[in-house]
């Protein structure tokens, strides 16, 4: 999916999704995902940070998509489910500074504070259900201390010096994956795959343990 085309993914995940009859990947369809239409075979391998002998699955995403908010029902028992082999991470996406980089801020200051299993989902549901546009660091830094926690600490993990360490790291991964759109999900360093290819978040999920297959093939 092109950046510009979000509401193009919109149209594909509610339409499609919802279409009658439709099954995920495995039930609907007897052949295997199709390189070029389901699934981005890279050129040149991204760097990975998983473990010899582990497989790597890395989402990206940003807050502020309303695809990603509705990517996330499908993708969390999917997470739970994943087998022992595969390590999965979140990298969130900058297309340009403002407001994408004050929510990669936001994301790796709730990492930094191990806050991620209990403010993730709470910061979808302030910008998709509050309509909170979290932008800034004033109205970032009001919305965790109303969520519990410490401002102070918060702001310094926010403005901390590793912080743009993490930025940095976070766009040249993107870069590598030749990510233009989100959600997607790159799997291995080689492969990429979203649901704007696949139509619907649970092909998405069929297309990735594909991929995930292949690559532990290679290992």
């Amino acid at each position: 999916m092109n950046r510009r085309e979000f509401s193009k993914q919109t149209a594909a995940m509610t339409g499609l999704g919802l279409a009658a009859g439709m099954a995920p990947w495995g039930l609907a369809h007897a052949a295997d995902p199709v390189e070029g239409s389901n699934y981005v075979k890279l050129s040149q391998r991204a760097p990975v940070s998983a473990p010899a002998g582990k497989v790597e699955v890395v989402e990206f995403f940003w807050y502020g998509c309303p695809h990603c908010y509705h990517f996330e029902p499908s993708l969390l028992p999917w997470i739970a489910k994943l087998p022992a082999d595969v390590v999965f991470r979140r990298v969130p996406v900058a297309f340009r500074e403002n407001p994408f980089g004050m929510h990669q801020r936001l994301f790796y200051a709730l990492e930094g504070l191990g806050l991620l299993s209990t403010l993730h989902a709470k910061v979808f549901h302030a910008m998709h259900e509050e309509k909170l546009r979290l932008d800034t660091p004033e109205s970032i830094t009001e919305f965790v201390v109303r969520h519990g926690v410490d401002g102070a600490k918060f702001q310094a993990m926010f403005n901390s010096f590793g912080m743009q360490s993490k930025i940095k790291q976070a766009r040249a991964l993107a870069e590598a994956y030749k990510i233009d759109g989100v959600p997607a999900l790159g799997i291995a360093g080689r492969f990429f795959t979203s649901v704007s290819l696949n139509g619907s978040p649970e092909k998405t999920l069929a297309t990735t343990d594909f991929l995930v297959g292949q690559a532990r093939k290679s290992k």
